[in-house]
């Protein structure tokens, strides 16, 4: 049966007015082209090419519904409320809930795939989520943490930290969370830079760990007591860690807790 739970820890707002969906494509850096296919899963960026924040974009008719993290929220509206001008855009809150479900099962009607990873479920806008929720078995919100870091998924404000993460060391091309052939967005020309004329040398990994998990924000440290990053999430015996690949090719440590990472063995090989 699906699991799913109120993600009480969303906000949900409606952009609209003739200028909307021009003002959010020169922003995000998705594309709302896909719009018509699903939910959209983008960022928004400083010039400077560092995540501000991310979200989901829906269609809504003449208008698109953004799901944001609710902590987030004041913040990213201020943001591109400055990024109006003279645009006919019109930004307010939206009445809706937000249900999130996986495993399989029954779907509701009206929901979307979650465009990130199939394995991630669906999400559900709706005013009346107790009605949504009947049909489904209740799931505690930590079911989906412990998910979340399987797949390595980054959250906002853990993992994604407002002007110093860069998206694509979180791994926003792999979730489907950055267009490369869109237009000119809002830090493009340093994601673009990173992508094609560099490779990266620290981004998200999921790590194991041997032991008791230390709180996130430990410090990861080599054997010669280096620092190689820093780990963030935990969840059943694994944690996703921003890592420094250069240094992360031996035994590392979190608080003394063994870090296994198994790039720590591609690295030392190669």
């Amino acid at each position: 049966m699906t699991r799913a739970f109120q993600a009480t820890d969303r906000a949900v707002f409606r952009i609209s007015g003739a200028d909307h969906r021009r003002f959010l494509q020169d922003l995000v850096t998705n594309s709302l082209d896909g719009l018509g296919q699903g939910a959209v899963y983008a960022a928004l960026l400083t010039p400077q090419g560092k995540y501000l924040a991310d979200f989901f974009l829906i269609g809504d008719g003449d208008g698109v519904l953004l799901d944001a993290d609710a902590a987030q929220a004041p913040d990213l509206v201020q943001r591109l409320g400055m990024y109006k001008l003279r645009a006919q855009v019109a930004i307010a809150p939206a009445d809706l809930s937000v249900v999130q479900g996986w495993d399989g099962g029954h779907v509701p009607a009206g929901a979307l795939a979650d465009p990130r990873d199939p394995a991630l479920g669906w999400r559900l806008y709706t005013d009346a989520p107790g009605a949504a929720l009947e049909a489904l078995e209740p799931a505690d919100p930590a079911d989906w943490h412990a998910l979340r870091v399987a797949l390595a998924v980054p959250q906002a404000g853990v993992e994604l930290i407002p002007n110093d993460s860069f998206i694509l060391e979180a791994g926003f091309d792999r979730l489907h969370g950055v267009d490369f052939r869109k237009g000119c967005y809002v830090g493009q020309e340093v994601t673009a830079r990173m992508r094609h004329k560099t490779e990266l040398r620290k981004g998200l990994v999921r790590v194991e760990l041997a032991g008791d998990p230390p709180p996130p924000g430990t410090p990861i440290e080599t054997a010669e007591g280096k620092s190689a990053g820093t780990l963030y999430s935990v969840a059943g015996g694994f944690g996703l860690a921003h890592l420094r690949f250069d240094r992360a090719t031996g035994p590392l440590t979190a608080a003394g807790v063994p870090v296994l990472w198994p790039g720590a063995a591609d690295a030392s090989d190669a």
